[in-house]
């Protein structure tokens, strides 16, 4: 599923869109072989040997052929975090298209009128080398209406952050998390992660450990630039590169250097992937040209497994 510029113009209204995409994702998993991560996720569960028949949905068996339970109210309760970087890296693209912060915020939306519909708890945090927006785990109107504008001012603001030049520290982001989240919950984080260094993946899975020795699910959203930052697509020509987060520079032709560049992204790539593997944390590389499919069916993958 794509959504290209032209459907992100369509509206800056972050509810309507997000009920466009998720309805219409949910009305395609119905016709899908995948049947079952759709509206009925949140009130059933995979019917195991020694669970009463009584709680079967034969309604659900005759149009999926599979079998289901109904689920108790108490089953279907999850609570989320969601936390979005916001650091200068997260600005790139330089345009008023999709960029990895907007691509971030339209999906965080979509994530919540999901959560939403699905009746589990929800909360956000903006933070880049400290914590920007905090806000706990609930599931009510009020609540999610703020938190839509709160999503709302960081979209239509996040052209001024470009200059800011701030970097991510997740160690010490993680650590007050920590002790903001009181109870077990799913994390979901988007980032670009983007740093080569050692010493910075090194800090981020200490980060993430944290996370997991607090008995919480971790889902990683990698978001990337597919043709710049994977593919380092560019024209064969001089370019000058500048570092949003400290505004260093260079100037280079990215010809020249493009197979060097691609052999270190791909290791820093499946550096991250083995260290998640590692920790049991769910590793989802998100590019922002691709939509927002892979990120909706990675949570119902992830919340079907927790239940």
């Amino acid at each position: 599923m794509y959504f290209g510029e032209e459907q992100l113009n369509i509206t800056d209204n972050l509810d309507f869109f997000a009920r466009q995409v998720v309805e219409g994702f949910l009305t395609g998993m119905h016709k899908s072989p995948y049947h079952g991560f759709s509206v009925e996720f949140a009130e059933h569960r995979t019917y195991n040997p020694g669970d009463s028949i009584k709680n079967i949905d034969w309604k659900l068996f005759a149009r999926s052929n599979k079998l289901f339970v109904k689920k108790f109210e108490e089953e279907t309760n999850l609570r989320s975090h969601i936390l979005i970087d916001i650091s200068s890296s997260m600005f790139y693209p330089d345009t008023e298209k999709l960029n990895k912060i907007r691509f971030s915020i339209y999906a965080t939306a979509c994530l919540m009128y999901l959560f939403r519909k699905q009746r589990d708890g929800f909360g956000i945090t903006f933070f880049s080398d400290k914590i920007d927006f905090f806000s706990t785990a609930k599931n009510t109107k009020a609540h999610y209406n703020r938190l839509m504008s709160e999503l709302d001012k960081l979209l239509h603001n996040n052209f001024a952050r470009n200059n800011e030049n701030r970097k991510t520290d997740f160690s010490k982001i993680i650590s007050e998390l920590t002790e903001k989240i009181n109870e077990r919950s799913l994390v979901v984080i988007f980032s670009d992660m983007m740093n080569f260094d050692q010493s910075y993946l090194d800090d981020l899975f200490q980060a993430l450990q944290l996370l997991r020795y607090k008995k919480n699910e971790v889902i990683l959203f990698h978001v990337q630039d597919y043709e710049k930052e994977n593919l380092f697509k560019f024209s064969n020509r001089p370019y000058r590169f500048v570092d949003l987060e400290n505004q260093n520079e260079i100037k280079l032709n990215p010809m020249n250097y493009k197979e060097i560049y691609q052999s270190l992204y791909t290791e820093f790539q499946e550096k991250i992937k083995t260290r998640c593997n590692q920790y049991k944390i769910d590793y989802i590389p998100s590019f922002i040209q691709d939509g927002f499919s892979s990120v909706l069916i990675s949570y119902l993958t992830k919340r079907s497994k927790l239940f």
